[in-house]
């Protein structure tokens, strides 16, 4: 059931970006009256699961999940089609239209996404308001690190003051620039020091324990429930035990338990808990997936999130401010995977690893949010530069505003077979990492 929850999640999420997205070159197209042949939801390789021509357009979905398109008249695109390119330019086709108009087109469907995410963010904010992690509630409690992160420099009781010279007041923002930043200065002790992450600490952390490298402290969980027939059930656990240690260690952090566990796959872990305020130690059995059988949550109900209320007016701006932050962490994370020496190129996900990491129960909220997330995404992959890409077509339009000269068709066909194989290359590879991924490990 988890399963059909995340793909349905995917799927419409899908649908709902690449429909609007492909809407942009649509509608753009229709009113500089640029005929258009095809509007499909997702790729028609071979043939379309459903399709119907209405007027001069084919309306259909395709069978494979990765996108979608319009095709316009005159006009080299996915299709690879360059039959009509061969005969004289039509005034309904694309190749007929000036420039400008040309570049409005092929930037139709990023302005509908940026324009999407603010609509959907000013009415979640308006809706449930704008929720996130406080950095200075979880400060408050304090911070712990995992080996990694007191491997690169950072101690247990660390409190981040900046990073690259900016305080972050959402804690996931904060761990989210502390690996795409190169200077933190900490409060320890009374002093603040500066540390420097090279690109080998990024790697160091994003390999082994990734966002988990930075905790909040925590002395003691209470179980929540014990899965049946679990070897958590097998070896003792009760609901309302306290876990107070890991291994004979005093419990620092909420997950300590679980990733120890995910670590000795087919082997055991102690779990020291407290039982009508007596010592128990209980030896568990780990399963092949890394799991013992049970949920846990927070002794004390301490909120960490901060909660600001908005109308529908006033999150309109706070919706630009998030989408225009959404950018510049998509340059960030992007210059990042740029960097080699990094290593944080190995752990870009296809729509198989995000949908493997979405909630295996319905959120509307959560969904939302995350949906204004990814057409942000779209918007700025859609944007690079890339032959093959919206980006991709801007970039040769602009240069022909410049220079007044157009690419040719001949050499326009070979940049789209170019930038259209180093595509599908990167995506066999992602999907095949993220597959292999979800399949062994």
């Amino acid at each position: 059931m988890d399963i059909v929850v995340k793909v349905g999640q995917m799927l419409l999420m899908l649908s709902i970006l690449v429909i609007l997205h492909e809407f942009g070159h649509y509608i753009t197209a229709k009113w500089f009256k640029v005929r258009v042949e095809k509007f499909y939801l997702f790729m028609d390789a071979g043939f379309s699961l459903v399709k119907k021509k209405i007027g001069e357009t084919e309306w259909g979905i395709g069978w494979l999940p990765l996108g979608g398109y319009v095709k316009l008249s005159g006009m080299i695109d996915e299709s690879m089609d360059t039959e009509q390119m061969k005969s004289e330019p039509q005034p309904w086709e694309f190749r007929a239209k000036p420039a400008w108009q040309r570049l409005i087109i092929m930037l139709g469907g990023i302005i509908v996404n940026v324009l999407l995410a603010w609509l959907i963010f000013t009415i979640v904010y308006s809706t449930y308001g704008k929720t996130y992690a406080s950095t200075e509630k979880i400060q408050n409690v304090g911070l712990v690190f995992g080996e990694t992160g007191q491997k690169v420099g950072f101690r247990d009781g660390d409190k981040i003051v900046s990073v690259d010279g900016k305080y972050q007041e959402r804690f996931d923002r904060l761990v989210l620039d502390i690996l795409l930043g190169d200077t933190i200065k900490v409060q320890r002790e009374g002093k603040v020091e500066t540390l420097v992450l090279t690109d080998e600490d990024k790697k160091e952390i994003l390999d082994k324990e990734g966002r988990d490298f930075i905790h909040y402290k925590v002395n003691s969980t209470i179980i929540d429930s014990v899965n049946l027939n679990s070897n958590a059930e097998k070896a003792g656990l009760r609901k309302g035990d306290i876990i107070v240690g890991v291994n004979n260690e005093k419990l620092r952090y909420m997950r300590q338990a679980a990733e120890l566990a995910y670590k000795n796959k087919n082997g055991k872990v102690t779990l020291n808990i407290l039982r009508d305020n007596q010592p128990v130690k209980l030896m568990v059995n780990v399963d092949e997936n890394g799991t013992m059988g049970y949920t846990q949550r927070l002794r004390d109900s301490i909120s960490l999130t901060t909660t600001e209320h908005y109308n529908f007016f006033s999150a309109m701006p706070k919706a630009v401010e998030e989408s225009y932050a959404l950018v510049v962490y998509n340059i960030k994370q992007f210059k990042l995977i740029l960097r080699p020496s990094t290593g944080a190129y190995k752990h870009v996900k296809s729509v198989v690893g995000i949908a493997s990491a979405l909630p295996s129960e319905w959120d509307w909220e959560f969904f939302w949010k995350f949906t204004a997330l990814f057409s942000i995404g779209l918007a700025f992959m859609n944007l690079l530069p890339i032959p093959g890409l919206d980006g991709g077509h801007a970039l040769f339009t602009i240069a022909e505003m410049i220079t007044g000269r157009r690419l040719g068709d001949k050499a326009a066909g070979t940049v789209q077979t170019v930038g259209m194989i180093i595509l599908l290359s990167l995506m066999v590879l992602t999907f095949g990492k993220d597959i292999y991924q979800l399949i062994f490990k």
